[in-house]
Formats: C-alpha cells, structure tokens, sequence
C-alpha cells in the first residue's frame, strides 16, 4: 500500500507539531511538540481546555494565598499556564516539549536565564526531567547569549523567531541545542517587499534559508539541530524533507497525511559534507553588522517579538477575567 507523505517524511525527518491543542497532538501522534504565546493562548480560550486554565489559576491562588490581589494571581498563573500545557502534551508525546520564555524578556540576559530555570524547576517538581524540555527563546544576541548559559547547566534551549544566517552561527556556535527557522515569515517579507503572490517551493526564500542553514550545520559539523517552522503550504515542506526536524502546524499535518506520493529527500548531511562553503565567526560587531544590513531579519524579529508580547498581554488579560469569574 502506498505510503503518504507524511509517513514517507517522518522516515527521513522528526515531525513536530506546532501547536498547543492537545487533541491535535493525540490526532497525529508526533514525536515532540512546539507551542509559543500565540498558540497559548489561542489554546487557553478553548472550551475544552477551560479544566486547565481554571485549575492554573487556582493553583496559583493557592501558592500566594487569600490576601493577594487578581492581578498578582493572574500573573502567577499566566507564568505557569504554558507548563500546564507542557505536561499535558508531555503525556501524549514520547519526547520533548518547547516552553517559551517570556518574550518582553528577549534583550534581557539575566532575566532570560532566570525564566528559563524557573520553568525548568516547575516541570521538574512535577516529575519531568530536563531531557524533555526545550527552553525557547528568541534568538536575540541577548537571547543566544542566554541559551549559552543554560546549555553550560544542562538545560536544552530552542532559539526561535530565527531568520538570517548570522543568527544560527551564533547559535552553534554558543553550543544551542536547536533552532527554529521561520520559512513562512520569511516568505510573507518577500512577498509584500516584491509584490509577488506565490514562489516555486525550491525558489520559496524560506525553504533557501534554512537549506543554506542546514548545509553550512552538516558541513562544519555542528550539533545544533535545524527545525523548519512557520510553514505557509506543504510545498515548504517537501522542499525540506531531510531536514533534522519539521514543526508543522495541525491543518498541514492533515493535508500531507491524505496526500499520497512519491517523496524525495532534498536535505543531506552526506552532500552537504562535499560543499565548497565559507566558514564564519560571529561576535557580537559582526552579528549586529548582519542583522542591520538583512533588512528582512530585522524586521521579522523585531515583528514576531511585538506580536508574542502583545499575545502575552491578551492571555494575562483572559487570565484575570476568568479569575474574576470564579472567584465572584
């Protein structure tokens, strides 16, 4: 019988699934999972999710007792939420689950470092190891800076909202366990800066960025994973199948499982070995020289901060609602 392609992908490629629903991940049965505050809170104003989100702000409740206000609780509980839906997830999948860091953190060092072990120590009271956890973070100079860090205590890291090469040398080379290339916003750049409505997949400037990423990894020998994220249609997809891992969000998970044919694998260390490529350092002149002159880099990261943030501030505003609610 012939294989779809989502089989004939997760044979070649570890499937992650971008999402926070939790039925969608017992739908496809990925290896790991993704969320960011997007997701989140998309999730949180699920009704089938209510028992989690009520249960969170009890709980925080609890821990600063009957004398603290709506906003302090709300607070507590909007930093635990995301390890809420971690440990649910946790349940479903075999391996690691990405929590992020509060994003109105991503130019603060310490505080990163500190969020990060925060949440570290919430899964592990509740029974999680580190080994499953990827603690995301934005892939600032602060923010590799960070992950650095963390790595060095044995916290694995995710830098996200990653969209230039210069971003992923210093990645690797601070020794990150992973990073997240955004091959649909890089897209999006393109297409409002050219005019463009549409790419060949193999020409789609996502799908060349993280190739190019994933080649200069294979050919110098990192051990930093490369997992494309942020995908527009399942063209990206298949142009990068190969690649270390995928994180596709549930509606294409669904169209490459009823899509049946033959994939070719376009990702491979073994050729990626044989390329005439020039090695780089990045310190942090050169990577703030890159970021300047990639305008599209610029933009992305300086956008997908803003629109986590502003995510952030609707769930602790939902958050503190729904408090109100109960407690009234």
């Amino acid at each position: 019988m012939a294989k779809n392609l989502l089989e004939q992908l997760s044979e070649m490629t570890v499937v992650v699934a971008d999402t926070g629903d939790i039925e969608a991940i017992e739908t496809f049965k990925p290896r790991d999972a993704t969320t960011n505050p997007s997701l989140i809170t998309a999730a949180a104003q699920m009704p089938q999710y209510q028992g989690i989100v009520d249960d969170t702000l009890k709980s925080a409740r609890e821990e600063l007792g009957a004398s603290a206000s709506a906003e302090e609780v709300a607070s507590l509980a909007f930093e635990k939420l995301a390890v809420s839906f971690g440990l649910k997830i946790l349940e479903i999948i075999p391996g690691r689950v990405s929590t992020e860091v509060d994003a109105r953190l991503s130019y603060d060092t310490e505080g990163t470092i500190q969020k990060g072990r925060d949440i570290i120590a919430q899964y592990e009271k509740a029974g999680i190891s580190k080994d499953r956890i990827l603690i995301k973070i934005a892939a600032t100079w602060e923010g590799i800076k960070a992950a650095e860090v963390l790595e060095k205590e044995g916290i694995h890291c995710n830098l996200t909202l990653l969209f230039g090469l210069h971003q992923a040398v210093a990645c690797a080379e601070g020794g990150i366990t992973l990073i997240s290339p955004f091959v649909g916003r890089i897209l999006d750049w393109y297409k409002k800066e050219t005019g463009r409505d549409s790419y060949p997949p193999a020409e789609d400037p996502g799908v060349v960025s993280v190739t190019t990423i994933y080649n200069y990894y294979k050919k110098f020998g990192y051990k930093t994973e490369v997992m494309g994220a942020s995908f527009r249609n399942i063209g990206e997809i298949t142009e990068l199948a190969g690649c270390d891992l995928l994180t596709i969000a549930p509606a294409l998970l669904a169209e490459l499982k009823s899509t049946e044919g033959v994939l070719e694998r376009k990702l491979d260390p073994a050729k990626a070995a044989t390329m005439d490529i020039e090695k780089l350092s990045i310190d942090k002149a050169t990577f703030d020289k890159m970021h300047e002159e990639n305008r599209m880099a610029s933009d992305k990261l300086s956008e997908g901060i803003e629109g986590f943030s502003k995510a952030l501030e609707t769930l602790e505003k939902l958050l503190a609602d729904r408090l109100a609610e109960i407690e009234a």
